[in-house]
């Protein structure tokens, strides 16, 4: 059964701050959480760099209702008072509940894998690193708490254009051939260069756009070009590309396959494909 309701403002406990002798605090005698010694010894650590942050909830007769393990670490920093929160007007049982709130409820949210990687990885680029295992971030921790591709170091973070190697003994997924539909967009496992791949990869669609920047990931001579009497070719390219970028309509002469060619992604009413 819930007791009164506690909105205003005034009657909340945080409302006002004191501070108490540690020696007139009481530990709730049947207080459910342990503290273990590594937990008292990180909430010290953390008292000793950021000061006391979340005062002692405590009833008027100076019995914990939240912040025994804070108790603990200030006992163990030899500290002769601490701030605290009075719960005044509370009945027993609101003070053994929340007793209990305050301790289960923190344990019923998540952590965000992706932000608490990124997370972790700034700090270490700042000079923090092994040091947050004293916040309970030590390796064992963060293995408990990031999936294993997440927990290596750089995961998800690492250069788009690296390819991981592949596992001996294990049969690739995709052979040379295979397409991929991806919603309105198909991959094709195979040479841009083919013309046969990229044939089925199109699948009879004309398609009217490609974005490209070709060569893409190897050393490039542009004056390759003059030398090669490829200077017409050039400026046909450049017509196509003026062209579909003003009209959108593609030019009889720009091929699909030949477009394709490059590498880059086509595109056709909503519908993309690469090779």
């Amino acid at each position: 059964m819930h007791s009164v309701k506690r909105l205003d403002t005034k009657a909340w406990p945080a409302s006002k701050v004191e501070l108490w002798s540690v020696d007139d605090l009481t530990p709730y005698a049947k207080n459910a959480r342990l503290h273990s010694d590594e937990q008292v010894e990180q909430i010290a650590a953390s008292m000793e760099r950021f000061g006391f942050t979340i005062p002692v909830l405590v009833a008027g007769d100076g019995t914990i209702i939240a912040g025994h393990g804070r108790i603990m670490a200030a006992n163990k920093l030899g500290l002769s008072e601490v701030p605290v929160m009075v719960a005044r007007g509370w009945s027993d049982e609101d003070r053994r509940v929340y007793t209990l709130a305050d301790n289960r409820l923190a344990e019923t949210s998540d952590w965000d894998p992706d932000m608490l990687r990124i997370e972790l990885d700034e700090l270490s680029e700042l000079g923090e690193g092994d040091g947050l295992a004293w916040i309970g971030f030590s390796e064992d921790d963060i293995a408990e708490l990031l999936p294993a591709a997440l927990a290596e170091a750089g995961a998800g973070l690492t250069d788009p254009d690296d390819v991981p190697d592949a596992d001996e003994g294990e049969a690739a997924v995709s052979q040379p051939g295979d397409v991929w539909v991806l919603g309105n967009h198909r991959i094709i496992c195979g040479s841009s260069t083919d013309r046969e791949t990229v044939e089925a990869l199109l699948a009879g669609a004309s398609p009217h756009l490609m974005v490209t920047d070709p060569p893409y990931g190897v050393e490039y001579d542009p004056s390759w070009g003059p030398r090669q009497g490829s200077t017409r070719t050039r400026r046909r390219w450049a017509r196509c590309s003026m062209t579909i970028a003003q009209t959108g309509a593609r030019p009889g002469r720009c091929s699909p396959a030949t477009w394709l060619t490059s590498g880059m992604p086509v595109c056709l009413r909503g519908r993309c494909w690469t090779a």
